[in-house]
């Protein structure tokens, strides 16, 4: 092809050598060339732009004397051109990529409104979820969940969120509830704090189920008019805020997130999430919403922490059902899987397997049996009930053909399998042929009683599956790759990562960081910090107070936290209980004192430790001053602060003293 082309322009040369000889370039002699009549001026319409003009030759250049050799097939004017073409449309893509990665530039900037975000519990730890979004004149809470309590709080069976800040402003705003799903560390708390504040509450119909049993038991019926059920992909005008609930997907059905669109800009709030492309009831993650608000401009992001140390994607719920069937199909005996009873879509894999292999199902624990009833009530899943038997039915069948589902995955003490475990069961009892199920991982702070619990099962000889199948159990909440995409999809101006302990949100500000966004932009948040956000701002304005409320979850009450105190103190220091008659003329002892301890000393040294405690109070009383002798209360806190003192240079523990003083 090249040998052709440069035959051709030697030919040219050749023929119009003689008409252009002696004549000069225009160029050269500074004159503009003129454009040959009825030539048009683009270089690019000429087949060959090397080829000179017949006509007369006028307005063409002379080839280069100064070139040696033919020239190079190049179409100079075509590659400039083109060249220039080029440059503009990667210039022009670069301003689409930046456009599209910077789409929050789409916020009105001409705006003074600000949002302020409160955390009220659910940071610094996990569970317990409770937040607050404030304009001027109305606020919205989204989820007011519970938390486990530590194996120090002796006699508490949950934590609810201090309320204080909602009787701080409640009287000022207009207050909404919004509830992103179902799960007790979102909503285990709504039910306490309706008994002093009353507020809509809107959800989507699962969530208000579960509410709405638990209003019964705590005697709210009436309260029950609050609830204001919601569509998804539906906005909804709530205060100061336009509301939509956008679906995901997590370990219990209809859990969404919140796109809260303000004056100030759009809040995207996850709730907790996975991106499962392949869930049980075929509805993923709605994830075109995100990518629409992310179009249009996303003020801040507040995101799910749990899982942000998990690489890659967290395994689909339908991972879970070829492991059931394996250890269905080899059980010679009953199975009993225990999940949390929340995990609906896990039940109900472990029920269509039961079925599968020919099981009649008896569901164990009060909350799973409510759970299930509600899903089954309100068409979340389909079963035949004739595939049910109560638990006093279990032992009427042959162990091959019954499947138990039952509470007690975290070795709650209370829970259906620690009772079957400890034989204290009515019904069930743990036998050598059982296979047990646990079908879940522990919460932190709960695995000294998952192994407890699992220590029971496997004394009493059953086969337990725990944590020898990496598919018995999926987390509900994304690992890292799916916070990538939640970013990537929202494309957030501001970061706030939420749920879970500081160690959680400071790893997922590194995700936030690698997928663009602006470290500046990003804020790690405890409990009780006030933020506020706008288009040209994020910033910690204030603290304001927060803590937990003590419930025995038993009678439904709170328990002061002087009573929790003590409790700790009698666990950790233990106690002194001390009888004595005093005579106050003489400033003796009328007779050998009382002496009662607990965690003090072995049994065995209680006579001992008497003793020592009489010649104490001897000391005391010929050294103490006459006056306090005459009132009780003064000689008894002096006898307590001498024990104290005494104990603790013997012992190194400040145990509770409890003297009772007879003046005489």
């Amino acid at each position: 092809m090249e040998e052709k082309n440069q035959d051709a322009v030697l030919k040219s040369q050749k023929q119009n050598n003689p008409q252009n000889e002696g004549n000069k370039n225009p160029q050269e002699q500074g004159q503009k060339p003129k454009q040959p009549q009825g030539q048009n001026r683009n270089p690019n319409q000429n087949k060959n732009p090397n080829q000179q003009n017949r006509a007369g030759g006028q307005g063409q250049n002379k080839p280069n004397k100064k070139r040696r050799g033919p020239p190079k097939f190049s179409a100079k004017l075509g590659n400039q051109q083109w060249e220039l073409d080029i440059k503009e449309a990667i210039t022009a893509n670069k301003l689409v990529h930046s456009r599209s990665l910077q789409s929050y530039n789409k916020i009105n900037m001409n705006t003074d409104a600000k949002i302020k975000i409160t955390p009220l519990g659910g940071l610094g730890e996990i569970g317990g979820n409770f937040m607050i979004m404030e304009t001027n004149t109305s606020a919205v809470i989204i989820d007011i969940g519970m938390s486990f309590p530590t194996e120090d709080m002796h006699g508490v069976d949950i934590l609810i969120p201090d309320f204080s800040y909602i009787k701080k402003i409640h009287k000022e705003k207009e207050i909404n509830i919004l509830i992103t799903h179902g799960h007790e560390d979102h909503i285990g708390a709504v039910a306490y704090f309706f008994k002093q504040f009353q507020f809509p509450i809107y959800a989507t119909p699962l969530p208000l189920g579960m509410l709405s049993n638990k209003f019964d038991e705590h005697g709210l019926k009436k309260e029950k008019s609050y609830f204001k059920p919601v569509e998804k992909r539906k906005i909804y005008k709530i205060g100061d805020f336009e509301v939509e609930w956008m679906h995901v997907t997590h370990s219990i059905i209809d859990a969404s997130s919140l796109a809260i669109t303000t004056e100030a800009g759009t809040i995207i709030h996850t709730g907790d999430f996975k991106i499962d492309h392949t869930p049980i009831d075929g509805y993923p993650t709605d994830i075109h919403r995100f990518a629409h608000y992310g179009e249009k401009g996303v003020l801040c992001l507040l995101s799910d922490s749990t899982n942000s140390y998990r690489p890659g994607m967290t395994k689909s719920e339908s991972t879970v059902g070829p492991t059931f069937d394996g250890i269905f199909k080899s059980s010679k005996g009953r199975v009993i899987m225990s999940t949390f009873s929340s995990n609906i879509h896990r039940v109900y894999q472990a029920i269509e397997h039961g079925i599968k292999h020919n099981r009649k199902v008896c569901v164990i624990g009060r909350s799973m049996e409510r759970n299930l009833e509600i899903a089954m009530e309100l068409g979340y899943v389909k079963l035949d009930r004739r595939i049910f038997i109560d638990p006093h039915e279990v032992n009427k069948y042959n162990d091959k053909e019954v499947l138990i589902i039952t509470t007690g995955s975290q070795g709650e003490s209370m829970s259906a399998l620690f009772r079957m475990a400890t034989d204290e069961h009515r019904h069930v009892k743990i036998k050598p042929s059982d296979q047990i199920i646990i079908s879940a991982k522990a919460i932190p702070g709960n695995e000294a009683s998952v192994s407890r619990v699992l220590n029971f099962l496997i004394k009493a000889g059953a086969k337990v599956a725990y944590q020898d199948f990496s598919e018995i159990h999926t987390s509900g909440h994304a690992a890292i790759e799916e916070q990538k995409l939640m970013l990537r999809l929202c494309k957030p101006k501001f970061f706030l990562p939420v749920h879970g302990e500081y160690n959680h949100i400071h790893k997922h500000k590194q995700t936030g960081i690698a997928c663009g966004v602006n470290p500046k932009n990003i804020l790690l948040m405890s409990d009780g910090d006030q933020i506020e956000v706008s288009p040209k701002f994020l910033k910690k304005v204030g603290t304001v107070k927060t803590g937990k409320t003590y419930i025995d979850n038993q009678m439904n009450k709170q328990i002061d936290d002087d009573i929790i105190n003590d409790r700790q103190n009698l666990a950790e220091s233990g106690v002194v209980m001390i009888v004595a008659q005093i005579d106050k003329q003489t400033k003796k002892l009328i007779s050998k004192p009382v002496v009662r301890t607990y965690g003090i000393v072995p049994d065995r040294r209680d006579k001992a430790f008497s003793k020592e405690m009489e010649d104490i109070l001897d000391q005391f009383l010929i050294n103490t001053k006459p006056e306090i002798l005459e009132d009780q209360r003064s000689i008894e806190n002096a006898i307590r602060q001498v024990l104290r003192k005494h104990i603790f240079r013997q012992k190194k523990k400040y145990p509770t003293i409890v003297p009772t003083i007879f003046l005489m």
